[in-house]
């Protein structure tokens, strides 16, 4: 085995000195062939350079491999990043179609502070009804705070709302605050009515 070496390392050798000294200098291609004949001597040193190459050309198809698997990974992201910027595209054109309608819709002009209540239908929520309290030096200082009696009997009110639902938001939130009693109440032209009178079919909690 060790002769098999040594006279294929002396074939190569020289082969390689043949080449070189055909594109080197006469002094380069001397030198060449010193190490060349110096390897021929040493078949273990020759063998280690051929495992040496070997185990190299090993890490260089490993390292082609891990290559095209972050080339994978990275074709991968890609198609994320090109389906979230189509999503934000969908999101932008959904919020500009959202705004256009808003803006299309008719918006009132009246203040929710400033509703005149004896035009047309409001909403109120009442807070209670008693007998025995009276809370009437209280609505000079509250906005939207009023009272009304009939029979011996106070009821007290907050807020006014042309929409009956954002009146019974207004409702939802008080319970959630403690006042258990909260519920909507309604008037046309400044008179107290049924609310089915002025809207029916809602459904109220």
């Amino acid at each position: 085995m060790k002769k098999i070496i040594t006279l294929t390392a002396l074939a190569l050798c020289f082969t390689f000195a043949y080449d070189v000294s055909a594109q080197m200098s006469k002094a380069e291609a001397k030198e060449w062939k010193k190490r060349a004949k110096a390897l021929v001597k040493n078949p273990e040193q020759y063998k280690q350079l051929l495992d040496e190459n070997k185990s190299l050309k090993g890490q260089v198809t490993s390292l082609r491999t891990e290559l095209g698997n972050v080339d994978d990974r990275i074709a991968e992201k890609d198609e994320q990043i090109l389906s979230y910027q189509s999503q934000v595209s969908d999101l932008r054109n959904e919020l500009t179609r959202v705004q256009s309608q808003a803006q299309s819709q008719p918006v009132s002009n009246e203040p929710a502070s400033n509703i005149d209540e004896s035009r047309g239908v409001v909403f109120k929520v009442q807070i209670g009804a008693f007998t025995q309290k009276d809370l009437s030096k209280y609505k000079d200082n509250a906005r939207n705070f009023s009272e009304e009696e009939e029979g011996g009997v106070r009821r007290y009110t907050i807020g006014v709302f042309r929409e009956y639902w954002d009146a019974d938001t207004f409702k939802k939130y008080l319970r959630e605050m403690g006042v258990k009693d909260a519920w909507v109440v309604s008037y046309r032209d400044g008179q107290r009515v049924p609310i089915k009178d002025v809207l029916e079919g809602v459904s109220k909690s």
